[in-house]
């Protein structure tokens, strides 16, 4: 028999694991920088522009997130939960597990409709979206569709894992859910990706020849440049690396392809190909896996034989809502040293801080960057440093290396 604190003992090794592992390997400090200052590189007019837009989009967009957060509190830490699944009358529960979630999932869609659509006409307003309805719709769903598959797996793992082993259920299920994980991440470019954009291979020419060629010269492999289709929704720039292994992809944004000057877009790629450099998708991962397997070892010591329960489904899923709430302030710090190094990255390989700034500014103005949000919302929500950041960054580097000191 497992002892009860074999959980909770567990789950303070995987916890310390975790501490250590982000602690070691997040690039904490790159380079003394100057204080960020949006007057430096951003006109009046620019800076009021997005002040305004993050005025009126940012009410809406909160007020969504929100809610997600809210409706699973809601619902699984009240009777509501179970009457719910007791309503479904289905004998068989990996049946109605999965039509639980889905109907929840459905549920919170529903209710964020309407700040989800005024927070959408703002984006159509201020030139970003530039979809149609049935396509916003559709990306909706399959959204949707795709959490829902992905809770379910690790709901019916869980739960049938803790019906066959009322007390040790929490190792197996824990090493299980880490597979997921690792498994999702993998597969992530050819089988989530394709489906909300079309990737073609970028057409032969001085372009993709100097982007294969900076490539070599960073020692890291690449195979191929693959182009999204992103203007059929937006007019946002931006391009990124996911997967690894034989998974790899370096994807630009069709809009930053015809939207930015090609010394500019050759930093993006630079940046970009910091992450292949660091191998930062396999690390992001693989701390992903640590993450996984303690919040399952935790909801075990939490929860114990209860997990047999499929009644506490909706429970399960106001669990995870909080797990992510609570995580997400760390997986931006994290992320925000680790873009920050792609950056000092891009400097390196291009020896072009110039170009760095202008691309910056101009990322920053046609995506419609917050230039100076609020400290919560920074910490909450952020993946990525500032522009005034990045762009100091750009200056520090320059300064170090006796290039001249980029200005507006």
């Amino acid at each position: 028999m497992v002892s009860k604190w074999a959980p909770r003992l567990t789950a303070l090794v995987l916890a310390a694991a975790l501490v250590v592992v982000i602690v070691t390997t997040t690039p904490w400090h790159l380079i003394d920088l100057p204080t960020p200052d949006p007057a430096l590189d951003f006109t009046q007019a620019e800076i009021a522009r997005q002040q305004a837009f993050r005025a009126e989009l940012l009410p809406w967009s909160t007020t969504s997130w929100v809610l997600s957060v809210l409706v699973p509190l809601v619902i699984g830490f009240s009777p509501l939960g179970r009457r719910l699944y007791d309503a479904l009358r289905i004998s068989r529960w990996y049946v109605a597990v999965p039509l639980l979630i889905a109907g929840l999932g459905l549920l919170t869609s529903i209710i964020t409709l309407p700040t989800d659509i005024l927070a959408e006409r703002i984006l159509r307003e201020y030139g970003l979206s530039v979809q149609g309805w049935g396509l916003w719709a559709r990306d909706r769903a399959v959204n949707w569709l795709l959490v829902a598959l992905a809770i379910t797996a690790i709901a019916v793992c869980l739960i049938g894992l803790a019906r066959r082993r009322r007390t040790g259920w929490w190792l197996p299920a824990a090493i299980v859910t880490a597979l997921l994980v690792l498994g999702v991440s993998f597969a992530y470019p050819v089988l989530v990706e394709p489906r909300f954009n079309n990737f073609t291979s970028m057409p032969a020419g001085p372009q993709r020849d100097d982007f294969l060629r900076l490539a070599a010269e960073d020692g890291v492999p690449v195979e191929d440049v693959l182009v999204a289709d992103a203007s059929r929704r937006t007019t946002a720039l931006n391009a990124y690396v996911s997967g690894f292994g034989s998974t790899r992809r370096l994807v630009v944004y069709d809009t930053l392809l015809k939207e930015t000057p090609p010394a500019q877009t050759r930093l993006v790629v630079a940046h970009e190909l910091g992450h292949a450099a660091e191998d930062d998708v396999l690390h992001g991962t693989l701390i992903g896996v640590l993450g996984a397997a303690f919040a399952v070892v935790l909801l075990g010591a939490l929860l114990g034989a209860r997990m047999a329960d499929p009644r506490r489904t909706a429970a399960l899923l106001a669990l995870i809502a909080i797990g992510t709430t609570v995580s997400g302030p760390v997986q931006n710090l994290v992320s925000r040293r680790i873009e920050a190094r792609a950056d000092y990255h891009s400097l390196r390989l291009t020896n072009d801080p110039q170009n760095f700034v202008a691309m910056e500014h101009n990322l920053a103005v046609t995506n419609i960057s917050g230039l100076t949000p609020s400290r919560w919302r920074y910490w909450m929500f952020a993946s990525h440093p500032t522009a005034p950041e990045r762009i100091a960054m750009g200056r520090a580097w320059a300064a170090a290396h006796g290039s001249s000191v980029p200005s507006r």
